[in-house]
């Protein structure tokens, strides 16, 4: 569809064209960019722009292709990087001391994508959620697919959906503790799980793995990352 989009710009204006005359007063933002658009609603507006969205006859998307939460704290941003690092040593090109936008507003994100079978025509759908505790509308009622996407987001980035009929884990263990999607979880987790042969049954300790930053230990002169006319030196650091 993108691909089609991009070879016919006359489609890209005709459907932003569309969505702003059927959301006219809702405070919605459009984005195109790489032959796609882009809505972003405010989250107090979801519902009503979701029911838009569905029966209006120009826009009909009727189906809920996908939905995940994101999580921008860290967008950006990256814990090492081999353009700076060196030959040796292991911790090389490390940030151990990144910092998180954990207070940003707009933090958390929920992006919906929606597709018109009528219209061959998909839209992505992005709503900020907020930080400490995010939440938004369920969207259920308007597209049911959307019960285990939402419970997915839940259970992975802590994002609530309010009104959703059932909204517990789907992935995770009842008793995990965290979200282990967010930007801020560490990698190894809160805690560590094994089976006690005396207890007989398997029991929850303090994870006993250090945190660490994954690093590559050796750059390899691969073809993939070898630029043309470069030296084998050049390669090898």
């Amino acid at each position: 569809m993108a691909k089609d989009i991009l070879s016919n710009p006359v489609r890209l204006t005709a459907l932003v064209d569309a969505l702003g005359e059927a959301l006219a007063g809702q405070g919605c933002e459009t984005v195109t960019e790489l032959g796609e658009v882009t809505l972003i609603v405010p989250s107090e507006r979801l519902t009503d722009v979701a029911w838009v969205l569905r029966d209006h006859p120009q826009l009909r998307f009727e189906q809920l292709i996908d939905l995940c939460g994101v999580d921008y704290a860290a967008y950006g941003k990256s814990e090492w990087t081999t353009e700076e690092a060196s030959t040796t040593g292991f911790g090389r090109g490390v940030d151990r001391d990144q910092e998180l936008a954990v207070d940003d507003p707009k933090r958390f994100a929920v992006v919906y994508h929606l597709l018109s079978l009528v219209h061959n025509r998909r839209v992505r759908l992005r709503v900020y959620a907020g930080s400490s505790q995010p939440m938004v509308d369920s969207v259920v009622p308007v597209w049911a697919s959307a019960n285990w996407f939402e419970r997915e987001a839940f259970d992975l980035f802590g994002i609530l959906f309010r009104g959703h009929p059932d909204l517990r884990r789907i992935l995770t263990d009842y008793g995990f503790v965290g979200h282990p999607f967010r930007k801020d979880f560490p990698l190894s987790g809160h805690v560590e799980m094994r089976y006690d042969p005396e207890q007989g049954r398997v029991i929850y300790e303090p994870v006993s793995i250090p945190p660490r930053v994954l690093v590559p230990r050796v750059i390899r002169a691969d073809s993939r990352y070898v630029k043309t006319g470069a030296s084998s030196e050049s390669a090898d650091a």
